[in-house]
């Protein structure tokens, strides 16, 4: 029997931050939970530290230049096969309740069924532009006020977002198990938080002690002391602009940590759905994100970084009769999804992707058998913050993080996971050095690379430009419910609609039975 899928993503939440990674301090008694129930991928990397490339590059199975996913206000192209396409093929029903950023007209890639609209914009906005001149800006407008106004917050926008994504998730996975017995699905549920701005609500708030609150380990240095990447990062984010102290620092952590509080209250809700409907016997769950959070580590917020807070992301995978309560440090990325829910879709055949996929499968290692896959992770950069593409190769303790226009970093994280000693600067590492660029530049070709993407970017701006004149309609998409058939209307046997309702069924009496 096929499993099912409950796919669970939530938006800028770093590993940091969870219980499981080595944060005592943060309360996530549900995902704690599926922990137990599960395999803890302690080496779990997004593939591109930006919401809109990570998910395509995860979608496709594929690194993201390779589908033209630079940045935010990259089109996904429709051609592209995604996880979703290849699972109908295999007889599921796919569905999306939830955040995805697609960016383009087709705003399903392979989702049959999309219950709420996104959060984002669909259109080419944020379209960064290496060509501009002095420093750059986030065309999105993001800034360091996340930081400096951060607190308690009982409603938000996010909020908002957040409860109606659940709410429907809660409603279709119901719908699953009333209506759609024995057909396999796979539901994705995507989540905003904790995804600043670092608001969250005064019962989340309530649960940390703001004494208690632990700090950056590693703490930013001024701003001319600075690697390159990381200065430019300063201005990009508008660092100057503001005068961040520790206790905005503090603030911004307590309420950080009270929006994954928040989130772990989400995993409970749905969790709770599989557990009452049944459907939990049969259906994997995932929980992830799509890239990190910066948290003040460095001195520096948010994403779009290099740095382990950036790209370390959660992994949690629970699988019928697969290991339980178990912790695997083999390195993996969020490219191994596509392949995994292949290898889990087609038990008795071997399927094989029509595009050739930079993932692969981790379905052996949550039923502990043997990997043979090279222990390495290739992850990419390519949107503001830099001006030629930032190519970073992770194989075994080594990192190494490439930019033509930046000195190499370079680090062995066994020895220093904090990331504080550039071996690049150390001459006795000089061979390790020159081996890791030679395998990166035998992987990635930078420059054609940097081409494509200011083409990109130059093509798209036009575009923007155009659409902007009021000729175009949206691409933003519309969540179509069909209120003639939902609940009871004129013609349906009042009992019998209700009755199909329930779960569990009532089976229906003979006719004979007086009772």
């Amino acid at each position: 029997m096929k499993p099912n899928f409950l796919f669970i993503q939530t938006d800028q939440m770093t590993a940091f931050a969870l219980n499981h990674y080595g944060n005592p301090l943060v309360k996530t008694p549900n995902i704690d939970q599926l922990a137990t129930r599960g395999v803890v991928f302690q080496n779990a990397y997004c593939n591109n530290p930006i919401c809109a490339s990570s998910r395509f590059s995860m979608m496709s199975g594929q690194l993201s230049s390779r589908v033209g996913a630079y940045d935010n206000a990259a089109e996904f192209p429709a051609q592209v096969p995604t996880f979703a396409h290849y699972l109908v093929d295999l007889g599921y029903h796919t569905c999306l309740s939830g955040k995805m950023h697609f960016v383009g007209p087709d705003q399903l890639h392979g989702f049959q069924e999309r219950v709420t609209t996104d959060i984002y914009p669909s259109d080419f906005g944020w379209t960064p532009d290496w060509l501009a001149k002095g420093h750059q800006l986030p065309p999105s407008g993001m800034s360091m006020r996340s930081v400096v106004e951060a607190g308690i917050s009982e409603r938000s926008l996010q909020i908002d977002y957040d409860e109606e994504a659940c709410h429907q998730a809660e409603v279709k996975l119901w719908d699953y198990a009333r209506n759609h017995a024995g057909e396999p699905f796979f539901l994705a549920v995507s989540f905003t938080h904790p995804h600043n701005p670092f608001t969250t609500q005064s019962k989340y708030w309530n649960l940390y002690d703001q004494r208690d609150i632990n700090m950056p380990m590693v703490s930013g240095k001024p701003v001319e002391e600075r690697d390159p990447w990381s200065q430019r990062y300063y201005y990009l984010i508008r660092n100057d602009e503001h005068e961040v102290n520790s206790a905005d620092v503090r603030n911004a952590r307590h309420a950080y940590y009270g929006m994954v509080s928040y989130m772990d209250h989400m995993v409970g809700r749905l969790q709770r759905v599989l557990e009452e409907s049944g459907l939990i016997e049969n259906t994997v769950v995932i929980f992830t994100a799509d890239h990190g959070e910066m948290l003040g580590e460095r001195g520096m917020w948010y994403k779009f970084n290099p740095f382990e807070w950036s790209l370390r992301i959660p992994m949690i995978v629970a699988a019928p009769g697969g290991l339980k309560g178990v912790q695997e440090n083999k390195l993996v990325s969020l490219v191994d999804l596509l392949p995994t829910f292949i290898d889990f879709a087609s038990p008795e055949r071997k399927v094989e992707p029509i595009d050739s996929i930079d993932g692969k499968s981790i379905k052996p290692m949550l039923y502990g058998e043997k990997c043979d896959q090279p222990d390495e992770v290739m992850i990419e950069f390519t949107a503001e913050g830099t001006y030629a593409p930032a190519l970073i190769l992770r194989k075994g303790d080594w990192k190494y993080i490439y930019c033509e226009t930046d000195p190499g970093m370079m680090f062995n994280l066994a020895e220093d996971p904090n990331e504080t000693r550039n071996l690049c600067e150390i001459s006795e590492f000089e061979d390790k050095a020159e081996e890791m660029v030679g395998d990166i530049l035998n992987r990635w070709d930078p420059v054609a690379m940097k081409k494509d993407i200011i083409a990109s970017q130059q093509r798209r701006h036009f575009v923007q430009r155009v659409l902007m004149k009021g000729t175009s309609r949206t691409w933003d998409f519309q969540p179509h419910f069909d209120a003639s058939k939902q609940y009871l209307r004129t013609g349906n046997s009042p009992t019998a609609v209700k009755g199909r309702a329930r779960f569990p069924l009532v089976s229906e009496k003979p006719k004979d039975n007086p009772r």
